[in-house]
């Protein structure tokens, strides 16, 4: 099975939310969510899901939990 890893640069509490290619595999993302108990996590998982056209169940933080540059992987 393939997969694919995203690199995705985040700011949580923005006033908007946002999704911005930089590349093929690289992305800004602007989160209205506080990065308290995994909301912004879950958040931007959401985002990238309806962005990408993807189910959530296919996407996945692999490094970078609790830090503003994360690793998804699309399995």
């Amino acid at each position: 099975m393939a997969r694919t890893i995203l690199t995705v640069k985040v700011q949580p509490k923005a006033s908007r939310r946002e999704l911005v290619p930089l590349s093929a595999t690289e992305f800004r993302a602007r989160l209205t969510s506080a990065p308290e108990k995994g909301r912004a996590n879950q958040e931007l998982l959401e985002l990238l899901s309806e962005r990408l056209d993807l189910p959530l169940s296919r996407l996945k933080i692999i490094r970078g939990e609790k830090s503003r540059i994360k690793l998804v992987e699309i399995s």
